[in-house]
């Protein structure tokens, strides 16, 4: 079984970083129920893959 990657490892800490912040900024009021959106960001960094990437043909990753 081959596991499709295409975001690399800063990629990958950025997406992380800025879904958490995002998701914590809502969580404390900061920011509207807008901030969910970085659910997104966090889960394609935690299993490095953008579908998006995929669709322009984009790769971070080291491969």
């Amino acid at each position: 079984m081959t596991i499709i990657t295409n975001v690399g490892t800063v990629d990958r800490a950025l997406r992380i970083a800025v879904g958490l912040g995002l998701i914590v900024a809502t969580l404390l009021g900061l920011v509207g129920p807008w901030g969910w959106i970085g659910v997104v960001p966090l889960l394609t960094g935690a299993i490095k893959f953008c579908p998006l990437y995929r669709l322009a043909r984009i790769r971070t990753d080291e491969h």
